[in-house]
């Protein structure tokens, strides 16, 4: 039994094709596909029911293979460990951001990262909350960017920082005179939602106090642009919520229709998750402690109130 079998075995295992398999382990078919058969040979059983399109796992093959992956990751720890002990920071490393992160966050810190850490090499992907947490587990990234708490018993959170919420108030809207905001201003059928599946969106609606399956008035919007939701206010449609850096990209004429809450401001927690195994720590290390830094210059509030991306209805 090698570390490569165990490797070609999960390969397998995710994608449910021995050639698709082979293609991103970067081997041939027949040259996977015989390690695979020499350990089923060696342990006397079956790992995967070939019968069956597309290619299914049986009963003690699940179990192999998750004692597989604990086996690859104790494996990578290993190097993880050499590299640590050497101050290496280097290699490639996968960073998932959630989109209403990404636009925002990843100009502030991505050339200071890369200039100061050049052995790197960073992969980012823009994934929801969802799909970032299975990728987590299943090891395709080492960290991700995501508003928390999550609360996931396997992942482990480190708040970067707290990003006010800020209200986009059009002048002739019912809330245009007022100079500041508090939660109890809003009505959810009043506020321009990003489409479900978004985590901001759940904090506007936890901020307001609506259920999360309610039912949206008029019509249904399927966007993830705040662009959108702003210029949809400006044509009467609403107001809308904003993360604070948004705002800062804002021309002079659209920056007179934001209202800030009065404090403590409803804020979201944005935080660095990884898995509890902590590998490549040293790179996920790094990262938070760049984007702290170019952040901490950016946000000047203090006084905030996390709301939750949880539905705690």
């Amino acid at each position: 039994m090698t570390i490569t079998q165990l490797q070609y075995v999960l390969a397998v295992a995710e994608h449910q094709n021995f050639t698709l398999a082979a293609q991103k382990s970067f081997v041939t078919q027949p040259t996977l596909s015989m390690q695979v058969q020499k350990l089923e040979d060696e342990l006397d059983i079956l790992i995967f029911d070939r019968s069956k399109k597309p290619i299914a796992v049986t009963e003690v093959g699940k179990k192999i293979i998750a004692q597989a992956k604990n086996i690859v990751n104790e494996a990578e720890r290993i190097k993880d460990i050499v590299d640590q002990e050497k101050g290496f920071i280097g290699g490639d490393f996968t960073l998932g951001i959630i989109p209403t992160v990404m636009p925002t966050l990843l100009p502030m810190f991505l050339k200071t990262f890369i200039n100061k850490y050049p052995k790197v090499n960073l992969i980012i992907k823009e994934q929801n909350t969802e799909q970032m947490i299975r990728n987590i587990q299943d090891g395709h990234l080492d960290a991700a960017i995501a508003a928390t708490p999550l609360e996931i018993e396997f992942i482990k959170e480190r708040p970067l920082y707290y990003e006010p919420f800020v209200g986009y108030v059009p002048k002739d809207h019912r809330l245009g005179n007022a100079d500041k905001l508090s939660p109890e201003d809003l009505e959810i059928n009043d506020v321009l939602l990003l489409q479900d599946g978004h985590c901001f969106r759940d904090g506007v609606i936890n901020l307001c106090q609506a259920p999360k399956n309610f039912k949206e008035d008029h019509f249904q919007l399927q966007s993830g642009s705040f662009e959108t939701m702003v210029n949809l206010a400006d044509e009467g449609l609403g107001m809308t919520l904003l993360p604070y850096l948004n705002t800062l990209e804002l021309d002079t004429e659209k920056s007179k229709n934001l209202r800030h809450f009065n404090e403590p401001s409803p804020a979201r927690e944005v935080s660095l998750i990884y898995h509890k195994n902590e590998l490549k720590i040293q790179i996920i290390n790094a990262l938070r402690e760049v984007i702290s830094g170019v952040v901490r210059g950016a946000i000047a509030f203090q006084d905030v109130k996390i709301i939750s991306p949880l539905n705690k209805k």
